[in-house]
């Protein structure tokens, strides 16, 4: 499979996201996702201590043993775990930091990022905890999530001539279009930022499997999902935008989910395309799905999308 960068590292285009790993699935079933990525030739993990109620890095942890060091694993500090676990003040960004660490049972984090800004914390505070890290040899590099262009840019700054955050993952998929329109694609081509598109498949809506006007299939996310985060997906603005685009995967005779990996990867800026997985087929379809797709037809899509 195909690699490319994020600072130091060499990504895999295809990711896997472990935020059912504790959650929908079980250590059992981690198991066979985590192989079936291994067999793929598949090496980046993306988790966060937050996913399946901090069980996710610790089945990732089991789930590679001696195979660690043949993976990247990226996960993420600053979404509260409880009232006292939560935010960007440099002493919690320490204790988040080992606490990963043991968890996934690892003495280094390859790519260690704050999942979501804490604007009550100055991020030069932030990022100097994050360098202590990496002189350590706790973490090898540093990126974000759900920052925007401004914050990126003042992050940049305030790292001055140490470590600077590599990386962003921002929300990106053919149903949610804002990183084109609000900055942040820019900004990475600027600093030099690998891009991380998360809900890539738009919660399932992309997969192939979901029907617009159709009954939810049971066992998908958007099934499982709580009606107020449903709704969101549910929106007759994204069914129908959903249905373009099956009308147009049919048209043109390439399945949605390789059309949504395909597209997201035409974007230079984008370095993997993280999906989750709680079977090793998916994990299979995801890898196999991606392609050069021809001119004329990344211009239809990006006339289609949201």
């Amino acid at each position: 499979m195909d690699k490319r960068g994020i600072g130091t590292l060499q990504v895999s285009v295809v990711g896997i996201g472990c935020n059912n790993f504790g959650a929908r699935i079980d250590q059992e079933a981690t198991n066979a996702v985590v192989n079936a990525a291994l067999e793929e030739d598949i090496n980046f993990f993306d988790t966060a201590d937050i996913y399946g109620a901090t069980k996710s890095e610790e089945m990732l942890g089991r789930a590679l043993g001696r195979k660690r060091g043949d993976v990247i694993i990226a996960t993420k500090f600053g979404m509260p775990i409880d009232d006292e676990r939560f935010g960007a003040k440099p002493a919690y960004v320490k204790r988040a930091c080992e606490d990963s660490l043991r968890r996934l049972n690892t003495s280094y984090i390859d790519l260690y990022q704050l999942h979501y800004p804490d604007e009550s914390v100055p991020i030069e505070d932030t990022l100097g905890a994050l360098h202590e890290l990496i002189d350590e040899g706790k973490v090898r590099e540093i990126g974000c999530s759900n920052l925007t262009e401004v914050q990126l840019r003042d992050a940049r700054k305030a790292a001055g001539t140490k470590a600077h955050f590599v990386s962003v993952q921002n929300q990106y998929s053919l149903l949610a279009r804002d990183p084109e329109n609000d900055g942040v694609l820019d900004v990475c081509d600027e600093l030099g930022l690998g891009f991380l598109p998360f809900y890539p498949l738009a919660n399932g809506l992309l997969t192939g499997k979901v029907t617009p006007g159709a009954p939810l299939p049971e066992g998908t996310r958007l099934a499982s999902m709580p009606a107020e985060r449903s709704a969101h997906w549910l929106s007759e603005e994204l069914q129908t935008a959903t249905r373009r685009l099956l009308d147009f995967a049919t048209e043109v005779d390439i399945p949605i989910l390789t059309l949504a990996f395909s597209w997201l990867l035409s974007r230079h800026q984008v370095s993997s395309v993280i999906a989750g997985a709680t079977k090793p087929e998916q994990v299979r379809a995801n890898a196999h799905a991606v392609t050069t797709l021809d001119a004329k037809v990344l211009t239809q899509l990006d006339a289609l999308g949201a």
